[in-house]
C-alpha cells in the first residue's frame, strides 16, 4: 500500500487517538501496529519515543497499586509467588539454551510468563535493550496463551472441583496478564476473583527486583557500565506516594489510567517498528519456549496447590 508521509502521519494520529479509547485493547494496538508496518505504512518520527512511552507507562501504572493491599496480601501469597517467579525464570533460561532461542527473546518470554505478561515484558525490554521484533513476538506469544487460559482455566477448575481460594491462587500464578487473571477469577466466582487479584498484585511487584537483576547482568556495549533502570525506581516511588499521600486519590486514578492507555500506545509503536525480516529471526522455537513455560507453570502450580489442599 503506497501512502505518502503526510497520509501516514494522519493514519498514525488517528490510531494514537483510538489508543486512548477503552475499547481499544493492547492486543488490537499491537496487531494493528504490525499490520501497518507490514503494509509499509511507517512513521519514523515516532520510533524514537517507543522506549520512553514504555518506561513512562510503567511509572504511571504504579499510581494504581496499593502498598497496603500488597503488604496485606503478601502474608499469604509471597512465598508462592517468589517460588513460581524464580522457578519460571530459571526454567526459561535453561529451555532457551536447549532450543537455541535468541537470548533476549528468551528472557522477555520468561519474564512475561513468570510475572505479569505484557507489563513485565514492557518493563524488562528497555533494560535489556531489546529490539522491536523481539518485544513484539514475545508479546504475541503471551497474548495468545492469555486468551487460551481465560477460557480453559475455569473449565479445568470446575472439572477438578477446585475451591474458590485454590483456583484464585492458581490463576494468579499460572496466567500471565492481569486482565486475564481477573477475567478467569470473575468467571469462577467472587471469592476466586478476590484471591486472584491480591496474589496477582504481589506477583506484579516482582517486576522491580527482576529489572534490577537484568540490569546488573546486561552491560552497555559502548562503555561497559550497567544500564540503570531508573524508571523502576520511579515505579516503586509512585506506589509509595500513593500510600503516603492518600488525599490525592482522584489524581492517582487519572495517572494510573494514563499509564494503562500509554501502555496501549507503546505496544502500537512496538508493533509498527517490526519487519518481516526481523520476525523471521525469532522463529517457531520462541513460541515453543513460551508454550512449554506456560504448561510448566500451569501444571506444576496446579499439582502443588491441589496437594497442599488435599
Amino acid at each position: 500500500m503506497k501512502v505518502n508521509e503526510g497520509q501516514a502521519a494522519r493514519i498514525y494520529l488517528v490510531v494514537l487517538f483510538l489508543c486512548l479509547m477503552p475499547f481499544f485493547s493492547p492486543v488490537i494496538a499491537l496487531l494493528l501496529g504490525i499490520a501497518l508496518s507490514l503494509m509499509g505504512i511507517k512513521n519514523d518520527r515516532l520510533k524514537a519515543y517507543t522506549s520512553f512511552s514504555l518506561q513512562a507507562s510503567i511509572v504511571l501504572m504504579g499510581f494504581g497499586m496499593s502498598l497496603t493491599q500488597v503488604v496485606s496480601a503478601s502474608k499469604a501469597g509471597f512465598l508462592d509467588t517468589a517460588i513460581s517467579v524464580v522457578f519460571v525464570m530459571v526454567s526459561g533460561l535453561i529451555i532457551t539454551k536447549l532450543l537455541r532461542v535468541d537470548s533476549k527473546t528468551g528472557v522477555l518470554i520468561s519474564a512475561g510468563t513468570a510475572i505479569c505478561g505484557g507489563s513485565a515484558i514492557a518493563a524488562i525490554a528497555p533494560v535489556l535493550n531489546a529490539k522491536s521484533h523481539q518485544v513484539s513476538f514475545s508479546l504475541v506469544v503471551i497474548f495468545i496463551l492469555n486468551a487460551v487460559a481465560l477460557f480453559i482455566f475455569p473449565v479445568i477448575g470446575h472439572y477438578f472441583n477446585l475451591s474458590q481460594e485454590t483456583f484464585g491462587t492458581w490463576a494468579a500464578i499460572a496466567i500471565h496478564d492481569t486482565s486475564s487473571v481477573v477475567g478467569a477469577g470473575s468467571i469462577y466466582g467472587e471469592k476466586a476473583l478476590e484471591v486472584a487479584t491480591t496474589v496477582k498484585l504481589i506477583r506484579a511487584l516482582w517486576i522491580i527486583p527482576l529489572s534490577i537483576v537484568v540490569a546488573l547482568t546486561q552491560k552497555n556495549k559502548t562503555n561497559g557500565r550497567v544500564k540503570k533502570p531508573w524508571f523502576i525506581g520511579l515505579f516503586a516511588m509512585s506506589i509509595v506516594i500513593v500510600y503516603l499521600f492518600p488525599a490525592g486519590a482522584d489524581t492517582y486514578s487519572h495517572l494510573s489510567w494514563l499509564g494503562r492507555r500509554g501502555m496501549v500506545i507503546a505496544l502500537f509503536l512496538i508493533g509498527s517498528n517490526i519487519s518481516i525480516s526481523e520476525a523471521k529471526k525469532v522463529g517457531f522455537k520462541s513460541f515453543l519456549l513460551g508454550f512449554l513455560l506456560w504448561l510448566l507453570i500451569g501444571i506444576s502450580s496446579f499439582v502443588v496447590l491441589t496437594y497442599k489442599n488435599f
